[in-house]
């Protein structure tokens, strides 16, 4: 099986080729078209700011190729992002494979933002989540989030509730860090890798 890891300057990408390593994954980094597109499945990952990550791929083109693939894709925080409409971090318009915006979390007293750390997610309807504990507990860094919708397959909740994942046809994300999410995280890397 070729997997393939979408390099596009974002940040983080050594951790989930440790996590991949961990569960005995061969994989590729690599921003060339031929190789994406002759990928088994694509991973796209990253942390980052919205624009400037969106701004790459349109240099490259990816921002078109990766809307395009028909095999099992999976976006992972700033990823995920940029899967989405548009982002209200510098109001970029990203990919529009998940037809919902990304929006800041608004300021409640007590609440910090970034959402930084361990939180439960629930309410699973996606194989990612097969043998998964119920509520598991995931790492997030961030602090723009897409709400609750129809293609919301986790939620989780800070400030309000948010979707932990989406999923439309063969495009799978996630809002948190599965690479440095333990058990819970490797179990969902390994259930995307069997698809």
């Amino acid at each position: 099986m070729k997997t393939v890891i979408i390099k596009y300057n974002a940040g983080n990408v050594q951790s989930v080729m440790y996590a991949l390593d961990r569960i005995g994954a061969t994989y590729l980094y690599t921003d060339n078209e031929e190789e994406i597109r002759s990928a088994d499945k694509v991973i796209f990952p990253g942390v980052g700011e919205a624009s400037t990550a969106m701004n790459y791929l349109r240099k490259v083109g990816l921002d078109k190729v990766i809307p395009s693939l028909k095999q099992p894709v999976f976006g992972t925080c700033i990823g995920m992002q940029l899967m989405c409409r548009f982002s209200e971090e510098n109001n970029t318009e990203c990919m529009g494979i998940f037809n919902v915006d990304v929006k800041r979390f608004p300021a409640v007293p007590g609440m910090k933002v970034p959402h930084m750390g361990w939180n439960n997610i629930m309410d699973y309807k996606t194989v990612l989540a097969g043998d998964l504990p119920d509520n598991a507990y995931v790492y997030f860094v961030h602090s723009y989030a897409a709400p609750v919708c129809e293609y919301t397959v986790a939620s989780c909740e800070y400030v309000l509730p948010f979707s932990a994942m989406l999923q439309k046809d063969n495009f799978y994300a996630a809002q948190f860090h599965c690479e440095i999410s333990g058990n819970a995280g490797q179990k969902i890397m390994e259930n995307f890798l069997n698809i």
